[in-house]
């Protein structure tokens, strides 16, 4: 099970981190298709936030045909896919994404060169 990081003194709302860290896990396959996540209130407890603010991440991720809830069994990463949306809408959340990430790693110092040596770093694990 990949570790999520929230970082509470972070200017980035925790549900937002929390977000950004399941999605990268299944991005980066952490969490495969398939794979179970902890229950609200334990990643809650592991996390030591609002037990709400997992739900709400969830229900978010849900929504979006990430994950699945299995009433009586849990909360998974979904084995199928939902069929992607428009490309434009698509496009529009991902120069967003990229100017939220940049915007935050500038806060901490890093360069958008030293951004992409990460990410092609990623790529290739």
């Amino acid at each position: 099970m990949p570790n999520f990081h929230i970082d509470s003194a972070s200017p980035t709302p925790i549900y937002a981190q929390l977000d950004r860290s399941i999605r990268a896990a299944i991005a980066t396959g952490e969490l495969e298709p398939g794979s179970q996540l902890p229950t609200v209130r334990q990643l809650a407890v592991d996390l030591a936030v609002n037990a709400n603010t997992v739900a709400r991440v969830y229900t978010q991720l849900e929504r979006d045909g990430i994950l699945e809830t299995r009433r009586g069994v849990g909360t998974f990463v979904r084995d199928v896919p939902t069929p992607q949306p428009a490309r434009a809408p698509r496009e529009r959340e991902l120069r967003e994404l990229i100017r939220r990430f940049i915007g935050d790693a500038a806060l901490l110092g890093f360069t958008l060169p030293e951004l992409i040596d990460q990410l092609r770093n990623e790529e290739k694990k």
